[in-house]
């Protein structure tokens, strides 16, 4: 029993860095294998899993990314019928997280976890979870404004997002969000994101948005 918990480990770990690279929710992965499993092929993303036989431990499925094959495993039984989040439970483990650290070097882009207090020319992808009622503040000159803040995350954490005017009407819960030039600070003793003048807000485009926009059309 502890070999074959160990070969679910590794199977894990591996399935943490597919989602890593290619940028899918790891839950979401594990789901489009169990639905592989029993519908012989699903979608997760930009990714087509694939069944392409069994034996009575394992079945093995291609991972494909258009009609190149990225990956092909075995995978046993007993770690598609678990209950908890195997794949999400080691996108935390070293090798995950020096993945994303020299992804994230490359690309420019910042980790969530690595915001630290002052820092300025932040660039980052981030998932809104949610944007709080907007407010009014009134300057000492009379002039007013709203406020709101968002709530957004990526894989490695959660931070308070600045939102002003205009910028409040331009995203919503569940959007997928590109930040340039931001900079953050602390208020309240909570660690936040502003974009300011100078920084740039762009709403990405996934599959959930451009149905809802299909629907609304």
């Amino acid at each position: 029993m502890e070999k074959l918990r160990d070969k679910n480990s590794s199977t894990s770990e591996y399935l943490a860095s597919l989602s890593a690279k290619y940028e899918v929710d790891p839950d979401r992965l594990f789901s489009s294998l169990v639905s592989a499993a029993e519908n012989k092929e699903a979608t997760c993303g930009d990714l087509s899993i694939v069944q392409r036989g069994e034996t009575h431990e394992k079945i093995m499925f291609l991972i494909l990314t258009g009609s190149e094959i990225v990956a092909q495993v075995s995978i046993f039984k007993t770690f598609l019928s678990e209950h908890s989040h195997p794949i999400r439970n080691f996108m935390g483990s070293e090798k995950i997280r020096r993945f994303l650290s020299k992804k994230a070097s490359t690309s420019g882009a910042i980790l969530i976890r690595d915001l630290r207090d002052g820092m300025t020319g932040v660039c980052l992808k981030a998932k809104v979870l949610e944007v709080s009622k907007p407010s009014t503040i009134y300057t000492y000159y009379g002039n007013s404004s709203n406020v709101a803040n968002a709530l957004i995350a990526d894989e490695t954490g959660t931070i308070r997002l600045c939102l002003w005017n205009d910028q409040i009407d331009s995203i919503s819960t569940g959007d997928t969000i590109q930040i340039e030039n931001g900079r953050t600070s602390t208020f309240k003793g909570q660690k936040q994101l502003n974009i300011g003048k100078k920084g740039m807000l762009t709403r990405i485009d996934n599959p959930y948005n451009q149905a809802k926009a299909a629907m609304n059309a």
